[in-house]
């Protein structure tokens, strides 16, 4: 009995050794065994964080005082806050926020110094970009604990109990902060992407596979027009997997739209053919399926955790930054937030076409060279 079960776990051994030689021994294994996890740990590390180390923020201040300008220095001083500007009318508050400049504005009126002199409460209003509620809300936990100290810190100066400083708290497109509001406009692009590159990617190497392609070769047809002919169907695809989940974002969850579908579908179909061109390229470079979806499953992770959708790419390290530029879904999500939630329009989201186009022109042509050099 014992021998049986000797001979039994040395044939299970063998086989194990067998398959374990066939996985090291290819060279393009060995670089997936090892480099993804470590990329993407390290992506995890870096990029996927809550954590708010730096808050741009705007100060209008109609009273000049001592008081204020304490309360501004405690800000200051944090580390975290860092003041991009100084406003001087309230008109000005919609230039920084809408354009991404500053995440919140602190106003002080033109009593606030004698109010608390007084013993009264002193409100600040803080407005916030409230597109990511996330980081509203964390920024927004930093200014309560900042007005928290300086309340302790003049009670203890001038003595009295009671509140000194409050807060009036608006948030601009996203009123209740509801994290609804900032996710789902940005799953339009992200599902939709998954999709367009995964069947772009299964494409050709689908064709390979099956032995068909060599027929597509000896048709009159050169790679060009192979290429656009396959551009097409997930072009159409990725747009209707959009249009799903704009559909769902705003009849089911009823997430209003304010802005318009010709500036969405405008920039819906700019990143799109982008997500196209990186999917032909996989699909091109593949030599049969099990690569393909592999390399774009390899690839999809990064792209999420860099677009922005769930962290902000401020808070991420320079390097990382960089490297976002070069991921049309960071400028898909941006253009998507800002025309379903402020309802922009073109000559406003216009610096987010300009990289998916530039992508888009990089990519397709990567493609078809590859397609080229593959074939001959």
């Amino acid at each position: 009995m014992a021998h049986a079960f000797i001979a039994f776990m040395q044939q299970v051994a063998n086989l194990f050794r067998k398959e374990l030689l066939a996985i090291l021994k290819d060279p393009a294994n060995r670089v997936i065994l090892v480099v993804p996890a470590l990329l993407q740990s390290l992506l995890f590390g870096y990029a996927a964080t809550y954590d708010l180390n730096r808050i741009d923020y705007a100060l209008l201040d109609h009273n000049h005082s001592g008081a204020s300008v304490a309360l501004a220095a405690q800000l200051d001083g944090t580390g975290v806050f860092r003041r991009v500007a100084t406003l001087s009318t309230p008109t000005d508050i919609a230039k920084v926020i809408d354009s991404g400049q500053a995440l919140l504005v602190i106003g002080i009126g033109p009593r606030f110094e004698q109010q608390l002199q007084a013993g009264e409460e002193a409100a600040i209003q803080l407005v916030i970009d409230a597109r990511n509620s996330n980081t509203a809300g964390s920024a927004a936990g930093y200014v309560n604990s900042v007005v928290t100290r300086f309340n302790a810190g003049w009670r203890a100066t001038h003595g009295g109990s009671g509140p000194a400083v409050t807060i009036e708290q608006r948030a601009w497109y996203n009123p209740n902060l509801e994290t609804r509001w900032n996710f789902m406009p940005g799953m339009i692009a992200a599902l939709s992407m998954i999709q367009t590159l995964l069947l772009t990617a299964l494409s050709v190497a689908r064709e390979r596979e099956q032995g068909t392609f060599d027929q597509l070769l000896v048709t009159p047809l050169s790679p060009t027009q192979i290429m656009l002919g396959k551009v097409a169907p997930p072009i159409l695809i990725g747009l209707v997997q959009s249009t799903i989940v704009l559909l769902v974002t705003r009849w089911w969850f009823g997430v209003p739209m304010a802005g318009s579908l010709v500036t969405l579908y405008t920039g819906l179909l700019l990143f799109t053919v982008a997500s196209v061109g990186i999917g032909l390229s996989i699909s091109a470079v593949s030599a049969n399926m099990q690569q393909a979806m592999l390399y774009t499953f390899v690839l999809i992770m990064p792209m999420m955790l860099l677009s922005g959708l769930t962290t902000p790419v401020s808070n991420m390290p320079e390097a990382l930054q960089i490297a976002t530029l070069a991921n049309p879904l960071r400028f898909a999500i941006d253009l998507i937030q800002r025309v379903y939630l402020e309802g922009v329009g073109l000559s406003v989201v216009w610096h987010d076409l300009i990289p998916l186009l530039a992508l888009a022109a990089i990519t397709l042509p990567l493609a078809s060279w590859l397609f080229r050099n593959r074939l001959v």
